[in-house]
């Protein structure tokens, strides 16, 4: 019988206050997952564990910056202590600027792969020696389109989510023998509070330029939900997907199978 029970694990998903990792964390608790998450201030974790308790979910919310290698490994060591070796982690917290490349500072992109690139590092290395000793383990990265594709203004979170895609894979490479998995999650334009202003009527009653752009090439002729999200995260944490190892799950409607209308 097919697994996708996630009944007795623990998952810890960064940045899950709100958003994508929100609605990740969400679908893992509604699979028996005990839900841990972080953010990167008190107020945001208040914010959170208010959002989990609506819906009924006990989440753990803890203060930690994922680029910070001591705090990281402070956190996974509390988590361990209070709550429980560490199952399933999605590598979820990141930032996006959207800069063009010749107006960005080095300090400016060096910020973003930071928490977009060495984040995951961060927060992957200080897990896996867990997941070794109680032997098995599932890490999902949530790369994105731009792991594959570039786009104006956004060189700085195209590198990092790029190499997020081959830290995917390396992970997959290094500890793969020790039944550790580790696979991206790919999101396409979700609709989001953040994504909302890209799709707010326009004053004639149209369509947002960017709004008519991605329905123009999506398939699915559509934005994505975070529930969208939610089968795909559950089926890469589950044991569903224990022969599942370095690939990318894109979940964006078919924009990255399709060239586009000819005009």
């Amino acid at each position: 019988m097919i697994n996708f029970s996630l009944e007795g694990k623990i998952a810890l998903v960064t940045g899950a206050s709100y958003g994508i990792g929100f609605a990740i964390a969400t679908a893992y608790a509604e699979a028996g997952a005990t839900i841990v998450f972080n953010d990167i201030n008190q107020t945001l974790v208040d914010k959170g564990i208010a959002a989990y308790k609506e819906l009924g979910i006990n989440a753990h919310g803890y203060v930690c910056d994922v680029t910070n290698e001591e705090a990281v490994n402070k956190l996974v060591a509390h988590i361990t202590e209070e709550v429980g070796v560490i199952d399933i982690l999605v590598n979820n917290a990141g930032i996006i600027k959207r800069i063009p490349m010749h107006e960005m500072s080095a300090a400016e992109f060096r910020q973003v792969i930071d928490i977009d690139l060495n984040g995951p590092f961060i927060v992957s290395k200080a897990v896996i020696p867990h997941m070794i000793k109680k032997g098995h383990g599932k890490i999902i990265n949530i790369c994105s389109m731009m792991s594959e594709l570039g786009r104006e203004t956004v060189s700085a979170y195209a590198a990092a989510k790029g190499g997020l895609k081959m830290l995917t894979k390396n992970i997959c490479s290094e500890y793969g023998e020790y039944n550790i998995q580790c696979n991206g999650l790919g999101p396409g334009y979700i609709a989001t509070p953040q994504t909302a202003p890209l799709r707010e009527k326009q004053p004639d009653g149209s369509r947002h330029p960017f709004d008519s752009f991605i329905i123009a090439k999506t398939p699915a002729a559509r934005w994505g939900t975070p529930e969208d999200l939610a089968g795909p995260a559950v089926f890469l944490a589950s044991e569903a997907s224990n022969f599942v190892n370095g690939h990318i799950l894109y979940v964006d409607g078919g924009i990255l199978a399709y060239i586009g209308k000819q005009p």
